[in-house]
């Protein structure tokens, strides 16, 4: 990824940066006081440091009003502005193909549809969906197409359709149970994304682990475990966590799904890859192992394939805790294709595929994804707070990540908003919610 000019214009601040002359470079130990657009962040796996390099911090991210000398700062040519703060709580976003946007208000336990003006810069109306809901997260329009029949909608531990049509501002009826129970116990990580195969015949939806490591689960034989693997996939956790850190496969019409691929701790977003169809996950990592240690990550997920939790990470790295425990699945693990540094809390994930509208990005962003960090706690120098760009070169990604959005963060370190999710408009711009800040930003290029 080239360097860039480090430049941006935006309706909320005017900051000019100095010109890199050549790419800056981050490894897993970079201060967010050096985050700027266009800097370049490459975890490299093999030099992760020991587990309990350092000890393991508690810094919850405690959310301040925006400092005067606070800014948000893009790459040149783009801007950002307030969309709507009529919001609270805003979680997962999907456009209708009419250019209304769905808004998972999780917290709130329910879904808002917000009707833009004809310029795409702000919200004409809002309307309450559904409510009622359990935690709200994941939702997808289907068939894919310009005449979707239904909204589904993923809860905490169900899956449920509406009837829509299109420009509808509420549901008219009762929501349809499509997957009464996804796991047999509830709590932990409650988020649940969703999303259909490219031919619509199968639905994939994402559970996370009930816990950070499993430290509770009890143990089994090998010839237990033989017979386990044999149903659920290799990897999978038993006890509790049965049926959590997966990614569960539905096929469309039936209310009976089975493991995809195992391993995976929480992950919050998932995405299907335009042209390859492969499916994407992005991935809240386990704790307590120290600053630097697990990264997040955003990968595909390969059908059958496991990703390590509880018992390893980043390939066949060991999790201390769970020492000796099952060395019958070295060499089975999945290294993730794009590391993040760790405790940066990534939760929200899109590819970016407009080609055309008057807010399009330049052309050399299409194909690539975009990712969000929601900000760390278990990390003693603050991480996160940003949206980063995710290259994907040839249909592969690379391995790299690209800062795009940066400035949640004062400069006393404490941060004024958290990003949460990320979606396209049918104009091409962005869509950010802060889940925290009860806002949502729309960020659009000036050609």
């Amino acid at each position: 990824m080239n360097g860039r000019l480090f430049s941006v214009s935006t309706a909320l601040c005017v900051l000019l940066l100095p010109l890199a002359l050549s790419p800056n470079h981050a490894d897993a130990q970079s201060r967010w006081q050096d985050d700027a657009p266009g800097r370049t962040h490459r975890i490299d796996v093999a030099k992760l440091p020991a587990p309990f390099a350092t000890a393991s911090a508690r810094d919850f991210p405690a959310i301040q009003p925006k400092p005067g000398e606070a800014s948000l700062k893009l790459p040149p040519g783009f801007k950002i502005d307030v969309f709507t703060r009529d919001v609270d709580g805003p979680r997962v976003m999907r456009v209708a193909p009419n250019g209304d946007i769905f808004v998972a208000e999780t917290g709130q336990g329910r879904i808002k549809v917000l009707k833009p003006f004809a310029d795409g810069a702000s919200v004409a109306s809002s309307t309450v969906y559904a409510s009622g809901l359990t935690r709200p997260f994941g939702m997808q329009f289907y068939p894919a197409g310009a005449t979707p029949q239904w909204l589904y909608v993923a809860e905490e531990n169900r899956v449920v359709r509406f009837r829509y049509g299109s420009g509808d501002g509420k549901a008219t009826a009762e929501p349809e149970v499509v997957v009464a129970q996804l796991a047999s116990t509830g709590g932990g990580h409650y988020t649940r994304d969703l999303v259909f195969s490219p031919d619509g015949r199968r639905m994939f939806v994402a559970v996370g682990s009930l816990s950070n490591v499993a430290e509770d689960m009890p143990k089994k034989t090998a010839d237990e475990i033989k017979a386990w693997e044999a149903a659920h996939g290799v990897g999978a956790a038993w006890g509790r966590e049965e049926n959590r850190a997966d990614v569960l496969v539905f096929d469309v019409g039936s209310n009976q799904g089975k493991p995809f691929a195992t391993g995976i701790r929480n992950c919050v977003a998932l995405a299907v890859q335009p042209g390859s169809g492969d499916v994407w996950c992005t991935v809240n990592e386990r704790d307590a192992l120290g600053d630097n240690l697990v990264p997040d990550y955003s990968t595909r997920v390969r059908e059958g394939g496991f990703y390590g939790w509880p018992w390893y990470y980043m390939g066949d790295k060991e999790d201390p805790r769970h020492a000796g425990e099952r060395a019958d699945l070295k060499g089975k693990t999945i290294t993730p294709d794009v590391p993040y540094e760790a405790h940066s809390a990534a939760v929200g994930f899109t590819f970016y595929t407009a080609t055309s509208g008057r807010s399009a990005f330049p052309a050399d962003y299409v194909g690539d994804a975009f990712a969000v960090f929601h900000g760390s706690w278990n990390r003693a120098d603050r991480t996160g707070h940003k949206v980063v760009r995710v290259p994907i070169e040839n249909g592969k990604p690379t391995g790299e990540y690209e800062d795009f959005l940066v400035g949640f963060i004062g400069p006393d370190g404490k941060p004024w908003g958290r990003p949460s999710y990320i979606t396209a408009m049918n104009d091409g711009a962005l869509l950010l919610g802060d889940d925290d800040g009860d806002v949502i930003y729309r960020i659009s290029y000036a050609r």
